[in-house]
């Protein structure tokens, strides 16, 4: 088993895992775009398998908004079990810096075309053995192309997982400090929202290591 690293080089395979209460939510290895020690950038593309809840998978599989919506539910009592998703239509990169609550990702077509931004609000990422630790908190937001306008996401489902217990009223503080830290960051066009990332073609598929704990 590796040691915990403070840094890893471009192109490097990492996974990068969501654990709620000390099990395994989703599971996903990334190339290594970029990592300065405290902000790391990553690169994820069709092919590529995952591992995610199985309810989540299946809502993705029958476009059933009802299983989607049983997420929280499943979060909060611990009832999930994972399987394995393939990666397909959009490329994607993305960034976290440590100690914020938020990651914040572009999804581009095939040839490479930016579509979207999106902003996922998440607790801190931690280094581990395998890459990073965080955890989705629930609240999205997408951003134009050329951060023109924005919206947010799942908003609802935010507010069940305040209600379940998921999301506690210490983070939710957190997360309304990275609101406005983020609208503020794109109406200024720095930070995360000023990166130029791009996945190298030539790199094969990165894959889940054999002895990842999935649970």
């Amino acid at each position: 088993m590796a040691g915990i690293r403070s840094r890893f080089g471009e192109g490097e395979t990492i996974v990068r895992r969501d654990v709620f209460r000390e099990r395994v939510w989703t599971a996903s290895p990334h190339r290594v775009l970029a990592d300065d020690g405290d902000r790391i950038a990553l690169g994820y593309w069709p092919g590529i398998v995952s591992l995610a809840p199985r309810t989540w998978i299946a809502s993705l599989e029958t476009g059933d908004p009802a299983l989607r919506d049983r997420m929280p539910a499943d979060l909060a009592s611990g009832r999930w079990r994972l399987g394995r998703w393939t990666w397909r239509d959009t490329l994607w990169t993305s960034s976290q810096q440590a100690g914020e609550y938020f990651g914040v990702g572009r999804f581009f077509d095939a040839e490479q075309r930016l579509l979207r931004w999106y902003v996922n609000f998440q607790r801190p990422y931690r280094r581990t053995e395998w890459g990073i630790d965080t955890f989705d908190l629930l609240l999205d937001l997408v951003a134009e192309p050329d951060l023109s306008g924005y919206q947010w996401k799942d908003e609802d489902e935010y507010r069940q997982g305040r209600r379940l217990g998921i999301v506690g009223d210490a983070e939710h503080r957190a997360i309304q400090e990275a609101r406005d830290q983020v609208i503020a960051l794109i109406e200024e066009r720095r930070g995360p929202f000023a990166e130029t990332w791009r996945i190298d073609p030539r790199w094969p598929l990165p894959t889940l290591p054999s002895d990842l704990p999935e649970a």
